[in-house]
């Protein structure tokens, strides 16, 4: 299939273009915070990163590099990493510093080389890249943040307070549902994240309509749209993306409960491990699996004479 008509390279495409004028808009329009300068080194780094570590992964194991000399091919090659870059550049708040998101791209393009698991012939990364490298940098450095919610409507008042996250929820939906095949995923994220929102406020005692207000942000909808839908990342058979929707709502209900800050963020780094190791345990148990002895010790059939063999012969 060629490039131009590969769902996943036009998903990708699609969903670079929108976060490109996301970030355009959101720092001339909406009100942006970060600095000017964050998402032109965020995107930098991260093509830096790509294209080296590329380079290095295909010397080290003696293969050709990925990327590919026309200047279209290149395009295509380093969207995932235009992706993380403003993907961090976007969601990340550090004051008017640039360092942090910079380190947030490289922890995150760089865990795609480093964790990898093996499925079949092929090596395939684990952790979604840009989750990875904000839930590191928050970790890291205790001072940065994500952006607060105020942020991607600062600028803008009245009825545009709901449009804009209306009309990212539609265009982000449309892309998900028309070439990533994630819908089954977002309905369970989506339908999870209500229920541990009602359930956990009736134990707690708390505000259910507090805990649901969460799901009207730009932020969570950014989230659910163009963040847990990862297609590397995340299952293909529609009944393992909801049981992924599922444990990433659920995860995130207990970090909250025990009163952990950027739950979503964490959450879905866990969900990712754990599946992780699980698509690791069962490589090992099929690549390790014992032969049945009963079937060695079977003799084998011995042709009878005046006998025609079933398919005839070549």
């Amino acid at each position: 299939m060629s490039p131009k008509k590969d769902p996943r390279t036009i998903a990708l495409r699609r969903f670079a273009m929108s976060i490109s004028v996301f970030t355009i808009v959101g720092h001339t329009l909406l009100g942006f915070e970060q600095a000017y300068l964050t998402p032109v080194a965020a995107i930098l780094t991260a093509y830096a990163m790509e294209i080296g570590l590329e380079a290095l992964d295909a010397w080290a194991r003696r293969r050709p590099a990925k990327f590919p000399r026309s200047v279209g091919g290149m395009v295509d090659f380093l969207l995932p990493a235009h992706i993380t870059g403003l993907a961090c550049a976007m969601l990340l708040y550090a004051n008017a510093r640039v360092e942090p998101v910079m380190a947030a791209v490289v922890i995150g393009i760089a865990s795609k080389y480093v964790v990898r698991v093996r499925i079949g012939a092929s090596r395939r990364h684990v952790l979604n890249p840009s989750n990875f490298g904000i839930v590191a940098v928050l970790l890291l450095f205790p001072w940065v943040g994500i952006a607060p919610p105020y942020h991607f409507t600062e600028w803008v008042s009245g009825p545009l307070d709901w449009i804009i996250p209306a009309a990212i929820l539609a265009s982000g939906t449309m892309l998900n549902a028309m070439l990533t095949k994630k819908m089954p995923l977002i309905l369970a994220w989506v339908g999870g994240f209500a229920l541990q929102a009602v359930v956990r406020t009736a134990i707690e005692g708390t505000s259910t309509v507090n805990a649901l207000t969460v799901m009207t942000g730009v932020a969570f909808v950014l989230f659910t749209n163009y963040m847990i839908t990862d297609p590397g990342t995340t299952p293909v058979a529609p009944a393992r993306q909801v049981a992924f929707g599922l444990a990433t709502a659920a995860t995130y209900g207990v970090l909250v409960a025990f009163h952990v800050v950027f739950g979503m963020f964490f959450a879905l780094v866990i969900v990712c491990v754990f599946r992780g190791a699980l698509v690791a345990y069962g490589t090992f148990l099929r690549e390790t699996a014992w032969p049945d002895p009963r079937a060695a010790a079977r003799p084998a059939a011995v042709p009878q004479p005046g006998l025609a063999v079933a398919g005839g012969t070549r």
